[in-house]
């Protein structure tokens, strides 16, 4: 189980995923200025998808054999689980856990960066077996 995350692909995987974590994270920021947090978050989400989904074919996933519609069709259902679990840990965290530890500085950004992490394994498991197989 482990061998699968010691590998090119993985580190690859995880320099593009940290470039649409970023436009994810960015965008957040900026859409916040005009929308709820809850809001934000979800259409950051999207942003950043796409980022991810462009990258992960071009970059990670070059010999996948799988068409590029049944490819973005399994992404996006991949990326809803990740979406549940970012959302889940951006709200528990910048609503009730934070509060809770007394931080009140950055929460929101803490939150979602935290909330961004968490799904990185089981995107790749999901990319790797489904979206990009």
């Amino acid at each position: 189980m482990i061998r699968q995350y010691i590998s090119r692909q993985f580190a690859v995987f995880l320099l593009t995923g940290g470039i649409a974590a970023a436009v994810n994270f960015s965008s957040r920021i900026v859409f916040s200025r005009y929308t709820c947090y809850q809001a934000a978050i979800v259409l950051a989400c999207i942003v950043g998808m796409i980022t991810a989904f462009i990258l992960a074919r071009v970059f990670v996933f070059t010999e996948s054999s799988q068409k590029i519609h049944r490819s973005a069709i399994y992404f996006v259902l991949v990326n809803l689980l990740a979406l549940a679990q970012t959302w889940m840990v951006s709200i528990g965290l910048a609503f009730y856990v934070l509060p809770y530890l007394g931080v009140r500085d950055y929460a929101h950004e803490i939150a979602h960066a935290v909330g961004i992490v968490i799904p990185v394994f089981t995107s790749y498991i999901g990319h790797k077996r489904f979206s990009f197989a």
